[in-house]
């Protein structure tokens, strides 16, 4: 029988990411997945969708939070309340292929060491062969991954007995900055390849976006473009690009990001937003 897997959405002030997103991740739900569902905020909107949807058989666990506490809170919630083998994160703006969950669970099942392994979110036009080549690696059971110390915090699968042993997340502890933990603890992260592909509703160049021009894009900004100082749709589209080739250039030397190594990297940050009016990942 297959390992029980839970899989979280958090829902905020999107009522048009929610009627899509949500939908598609209970239709990828196979009879060993349970979906919890936490929702930021009092969007009427919003809570009216996902409180609909709460009363799909396939949703295990609902909580409404009147304060939009972010990311940390909720995740933690799942990681620390569950019972299954993997747990998983999808965001409200993503549609992970169909067959996902099976694939990586399989993945996992014939790999122990896997830690957090993902949907690739990026575009085709966005793999780099020459340079993401150097990265891929085969493990058992002829899986492969491209593998990086950290991935995107949605469409992944992670054990949760990994989870347990390193607690959850602290508070300001990004998600890569967990996924580099793990690493540390010899975990090997990374994407299944070849890819399984995850629509990132929030990337302008998805066909699926809401983003349809700058107004509606500072409208609608996400987290990741607030930091950066973005606040246009060319910007956010190239940031996109320029995000994949990151990842597929990241070393996989953890020397790399601590210690002096890492404050050099964020010196470099710095002085791109500085020169270009936005930051960098």
């Amino acid at each position: 029988m297959a390992a029980l897997t839970d899989v979280l959405m958090i829902t905020y002030n999107s009522p048009q990411h929610v009627r899509v997103s949500l939908p598609h991740l209970l239709s990828t739900c196979d009879e060993r997945t349970r979906v919890w569902l936490w929702h930021n905020g009092d969007d009427e909107e919003t809570l009216a969708v996902t409180s609909e949807l709460a009363e799909d058989p396939r949703v295990h666990r609902f909580h409404h939070s009147r304060e939009n506490v972010r990311l940390t809170a909720p995740t933690n919630w799942l990681w620390t309340e569950s019972d299954a083998t993997y747990v998983s994160k999808v965001d409200d703006d993503c549609l992970p292929a169909h067959g996902w969950i099976e694939r990586l669970r399989d993945a996992h099942d014939a790999n122990p060491e896997f830690g957090a392994v993902g949907c690739w979110r990026f575009m085709e036009e966005d793999f780099l062969p020459d340079v993401a080549g150097k990265k891929i690696a085969t493990f058992n059971g002829g899986h492969q991954l491209l593998r990086n110390h950290w991935v995107q915090g949605s469409g992944y699968l992670l054990p949760r007995e990994m989870v347990t042993r390193q607690g959850p997340l602290r508070q300001g502890q990004s998600f890569t900055q967990y996924c580099l933990d793990l690493a540390r603890r010899g975990a090997v992260n990374g994407w299944a390849y070849p890819f399984i592909r995850e629509d990132n509703l929030d990337d302008p160049r998805s066909p699926n976006t809401l983003f349809k021009d700058d107004e509606d894009f500072r409208r609608r900004m996400p987290l990741t473009a607030q930091a950066l100082g973005i606040t246009s749709v060319a910007d956010w589209a190239r940031q996109e690009h320029e995000s994949a080739v990151a990842v597929q250039r990241a070393s996989l030397d953890l020397r790399e990001y601590s210690g002096w190594r890492a404050k050099r990297r964020g010196a470099r940050r710095r002085l791109e937003k500085l020169v270009r009016g936005r930051g960098s990942w």
